[in-house]
């Protein structure tokens, strides 16, 4: 609004320079930008990041596998890098030594998280596999992918803004300065004894 109403001031003012108008006109130009092409630019960067994660979510989904595993033996608690979106804060987890089989039947050996309060051998807990039965992470769900993607565009919308308004500020910096400068060129103009009685002036 400060934008138009400095065009509005400006359009027959006596006083205007052509530094002033340029700077309302700058100051409008970031004011649309800002209030159409930003929110715009996270529309669309967050449809791209929601097919993009949906698409995620259906090939992880049909190629990741919820499989039994046994405990062979405890190893200890769990190391600080437990995955954090299948983990909550309050959740035990134990490293074990673990059995189970691959989706295609094929045994597989080697140390997993359990999320058993106490692990003994012959306990059984669930683990996520890719198809090979290599341990993975649990398949990202809609939700997620949808929280995530919302962020993606808020995100974009925000650097956009970001963006405007930074390039707003260096446009008026240097204006400021190409005034200060014509300024400087005027008084030296003027000369040292400016305003003097008996100089001509």
């Amino acid at each position: 609004m400060r934008a138009i109403s400095g065009l509005w001031r400006w359009r027959r003012n006596p006083l205007r320079r052509a530094t002033d108008l340029a700077e309302a006109w700058v100051a409008l130009v970031a004011l649309v930008l800002i209030t159409v092409a930003a929110p715009l630019t996270g529309c669309l960067a967050g449809a791209v990041a929601q097919d993009a994660l949906q698409r995620s979510v259906r090939e992880q989904q049909h190629t990741r596998h919820l499989v039994r595993a046994t405990v062979v033996r405890d190893l200890g608690d769990a190391p600080l890098e437990a995955d954090p979106d299948t983990t909550t804060a309050r959740e035990i987890r134990h490293r074990v030594l673990a059995n189970w089989s691959a989706p295609g039947g094929t045994r597989q050996h080697g140390t997993t998280l359990a999320s058993l309060k106490s692990p003994h051998p012959g306990d059984h807990f669930s683990i996520w596999t890719d198809p090979q039965g290599r341990i993975t992470t649990r398949p990202l769900d809609s939700p997620t992918a949808t929280t995530h993607a919302v962020l993606a565009g808020f995100g974009a919308a925000l650097l956009i803004a970001g963006l405007v308004e930074g390039a707003r500020r260096l446009t008026l910096w240097r204006m400021v300065r190409r005034r200060y400068a014509r300024w400087d060129q005027a008084w030296e103009r003027a000369g040292p004894d400016w305003g003097k009685a008996g100089t001509g002036s």
